[in-house]
């Protein structure tokens, strides 16, 4: 039976204080997130910052002659929309859904005012930044100087550490225009590994057999981006780092509506609980 939408299963949303968490709660949306859907275009306003669940999002660089590469891949550990609170409202980045699922989108206007605001909130986006200008630069490098099997592993072991399941649903099309190589390269390097049995590859689904002899295979690339994000951002439940989660008792009370605890103290952000939206559309952004 799958398991409930819970915006705590964002890395960033769960490892927040419960005020701060409570605050942004109303105004969290849950929205479905389609393969191939593009989120923001490079150029375009962002009217919403995703908080990926479930989901998987590429960050995309497409150049003059429609040619593109992946420079970041973000999941349940981040945040699509970094523009959003450093200042700008565009991107010379293109954000594309790479494996469908659900993600929990906030009003731009509602980031920009959590992050000005004292909190942990900000701290935590600064983190992840930090941790995606890694993502980004080793992106580069590995482009560069790996070979195309081993930037093969890397972008399938990212994007495991991002997912519930060891299946991943790509093509090989998309994996190439991800890389930035022909197609034939990504057919010839998934044979490789399909026939070492290391995975499985079908009609667009990618299931890994064989994760410890994958991670051997990689560049240090992926070790790179992968210790640097576990040194600065939570990858705990919030259970289990001290945060209420369903099976406390503060929870257990919210579910009841007795929210006092919460809703009692002013409002650090300058909005009214439930009524971000509103604000917004009256600002005309949708």
């Amino acid at each position: 039976m799958p398991a409930p939408h819970d915006p705590r299963q964002n890395h960033l949303l769960g490892a927040l204080p419960p005020e701060e968490y409570q605050h942004l709660l109303p105004d969290l949306e849950l929205v479905p997130m389609l393969l191939g859907q593009v989120l923001h275009d490079s150029g375009g306003k962002m009217r919403h910052g995703y908080f990926p669940t479930t989901s998987i999002v590429s960050r995309l660089y497409i150049m003059a002659d429609g040619a593109s590469a992946e420079t970041a891949v973000i999941g349940n550990d981040g945040i699509v929309g970094v523009s959003l609170f450093m200042g700008c409202e565009t991107s010379t980045s293109q954000t594309v859904v790479q494996s469908a699922g659900y993600a929990y989108r906030l009003p731009a206007l509602l980031l920009k005012a959590a992050f000005d605001h004292p909190g942990k909130l900000q701290g935590l986006l600064l983190r992840y930044t930090q941790s995606l200008m890694t993502h980004m630069a080793q992106t580069a490098v590995c482009n560069r100087h790996h070979s195309l099997e081993q930037q093969f592993c890397r972008c399938l072991l990212l994007r495991l550490d991002r997912l519930p399941s060891n299946e991943l649903v790509m093509t090989q099309e998309q994996i190439a225009n991800m890389l930035g190589v022909r197609r034939e390269g990504i057919t010839e390097a998934a044979g490789h590994l399909q026939k070492a049995g290391l995975i499985e590859y079908r009609r667009g689904h990618i299931t890994v057999l064989d994760r410890t002899r994958l991670e051997a295979k990689v560049c240090e690339c992926y070790a790179v981006v992968k210790k640097e994000s576990e040194r600065l951002l939570p990858e705990r439940h919030p259970e289990e780092i001290g945060i209420p989660g369903t099976g406390s008792g503060a929870m257990r009370k919210i579910a009841a509506g007795n929210t006092t605890a919460f809703r009692a103290k002013p409002d650090p952000y300058g909005w009214h609980i439930g009524q971000g939206r509103q604000r917004c559309a009256n600002r005309a952004f949708s």
